[in-house]
């Protein structure tokens, strides 16, 4: 019986040393903010549903991310007056400030190379959505069959939302103790086993 825990401790700790090499699934999509104030707020909403106000400033960034926790903000300018400085004001419309952040080529699909970011400013009706606004001033749009939007002005040219599998990045401290020689867990847990196989041997030697 303690050999039989001893050998299952072992393997527990074996795929526990091996789970700190394991990949991240990571996603490559199209991540929608809100403006607030002076910094970026992952939108609540979704861009078919969102319907913003007048002077409202929001922004799209094509990257790879694994969540909304982690996803990369939109760059660049930001301000309403600037980006909707050359579209005036008129009865019945509202303005919509856009930023479109393409992404770098580290996070581009094969292939493709994003092009710059650029600004926007949407005139629509006043109960127009996000969605609405983004096919005035950024077409040609691609949605997948559930309204994920997967492309703004064609980019990318195919795929939606495709996982991509990249190795987590080891923490400082992490890289140390993979340099230097096994982690401080795996010692200890060595050394359970150890102890746990030093006992099994006493117990059948004081049984013989």
């Amino acid at each position: 019986m303690i050999r039989r825990a001893v050998l299952l401790l072992l393997a527990s700790l074996l795929l526990c040393a091996g789970a700190g090499q394991a990949q991240a699934a990571r996603y490559q999509y199209w991540s929608f903010w809100e403006r607030d104030g002076d910094h970026w707020v992952y939108a609540t909403q979704g861009p078919s549903t969102a319907r913003p106000s007048d002077g409202d400033v929001q922004g799209f960034r094509f990257a790879v991310s694994e969540d909304s926790g982690n996803a990369a903000r939109p760059r660049g300018e930001a301000d309403f007056k600037t980006i909707c400085a050359a579209t005036p004001a008129r009865d019945g419309k509202k303005r919509v400030a856009l930023l479109l952040d393409f992404g770098t080529t580290t996070d581009a699909p094969s292939g493709e190379t994003p092009p710059p970011a650029r600004t926007a400013c949407a005139q629509v009706s006043p109960d127009a959505t996000t969605a609405e606004a983004l096919a005035v001033v950024a077409k040609p749009l691609r949605y997948d069959m559930n309204a994920f939007l997967c492309a703004i002005s064609g980019y990318p040219e195919k795929g939606c939302g495709e996982q991509v599998a990249k190795q987590q990045k080891p923490t400082a401290e992490k890289k140390n103790t993979s340099e230097h020689g096994p982690s401080l867990g795996l010692v200890a847990g060595i050394a359970v086993v150890a102890l746990l196989g030093a006992a099994a041997i006493w117990q059948v030697r004081r049984r013989a």
